[in-house]
């Protein structure tokens, strides 16, 4: 009976929260809007001629009320999100991935509740589902980022092949959205769709280089940039770049051959203590199924947070930029 009511009640709750956000956008639906929002709600306030008044009024009134639920959920976002986004190649908008992290809290709160029988244990899930998203969102960035700083010594070669043949510059980035495999095509591709809406090539490349965040790629954009502004041999400066950034791999590598042992180290301690914990759980479940009773539920947590910041601390002090 208990387990019936805990289910009635996250489903009312599930029913409340979208229920407050049709009342939020219905609200803001009849209040002044800006410009931009009036000038969409004119177009979708145009009636279709092969239907009742009333069903285009009705209709009317749902793109409204979508547009400001969307309006209020994009206020969560924020730039910096607009960027991850691009940076990720995620296909989804900012409401979308606000939308996905809210629904899913909301429903690992009621699924841990159900579970654990606790607030606590609904709240911990809630958290734990509202943080993957930008777990796999960082991940999916740094990924991206390492293959495209892989190919871009590729892509330099390319490019200064296709100028020293005559070809301009932009068609040259054109031959690497076709050439080159992803993400350095996308990204390409990205740049000409940009300059073909009437950005300039030196934004569209700026932009490249906030989306990839690659120190390599900055050097490469700002060399192109000073040349377009006072003249030059573009494969002579293409040839340069390219030869300081293989130095730079070269020297990374060696880097990483000597920091090897720190890093190596530091994913040993850290499986280490779970290996054991994993070993005595098999052995003895009744003895370590006590840790995790709610008197004594810190020692696990706190051990959890220790490792985790052990691991931060060894692999930041194993890092050196090159």
């Amino acid at each position: 009976m208990s387990t019936v009511l805990l289910v009635v009640i996250l489903v009312g709750l599930v029913i409340l929260v979208a229920y407050a956000l049709v009342l939020y956008g219905l609200r803001d639906a009849f209040l002044s809007a800006g410009e931009v929002s009036s000038r969409l709600e004119t177009y979708a306030a145009v009636p279709d001629a092969s239907q009742p008044q009333a069903g285009a009024r009705r209709r009317t009134g749902l793109v409204r009320m979508r547009l400001r639920v969307n309006s209020m959920l994009s206020s969560l976002a924020s730039e910096k999100l607009s960027m991850q986004l691009s940076s990720a190649n995620w296909p989804i908008t900012e409401t979308e991935y606000v939308l996905i992290r809210i629904w899913g809290a909301i429903v690992l709160f009621g699924l841990g509740w159900l579970l654990g029988r606790s607030i606590l244990s609904g709240v911990g899930m809630a958290v734990l589902a509202y943080l993957i998203p930008e777990f796999f969102l960082r991940r999916s960035i740094s990924n991206r980022q390492l293959q495209f700083e892989r190919q871009l010594v590729d892509v330099l070669v390319l490019v200064t092949g296709a100028v020293r043949a005559g070809y301009s510059l932009p068609q040259a980035l054109e031959l690497v959205s076709k050439e080159m495999r992803p993400p350095a095509s996308d990204e390409f591709r990205r740049v000409r769709h940009e300059v073909s809406l009437g950005l300039a090539l030196s934004q569209s490349l700026n932009n490249m280089v906030a989306r990839m965040k690659n120190d390599d790629l900055y050097l490469v954009v700002t060399a192109i940039n000073i040349n377009s502004q006072v003249g030059g041999n573009l494969v002579t400066m293409l040839q340069a770049v390219t030869g300081t950034i293989r130095e730079r791999i070269r020297l990374f590598g060696e880097v990483r051959v000597l920091t090897s042992q720190q890093r190596f180290g530091s994913f040993i301690l850290t499986l280490l203590p779970i290996a054991i914990g994993a070993g005595m759980f098999v052995i003895r479940p009744d003895y370590m199924m006590r840790l995790f009773e709610p008197q004594v539920l810190c020692i696990p947590i706190g051990a959890a947070i220790g490792i985790l910041l052990g691991n931060i601390l060894i692999r930041r002090l194993g890092k050196i930029e090159v």
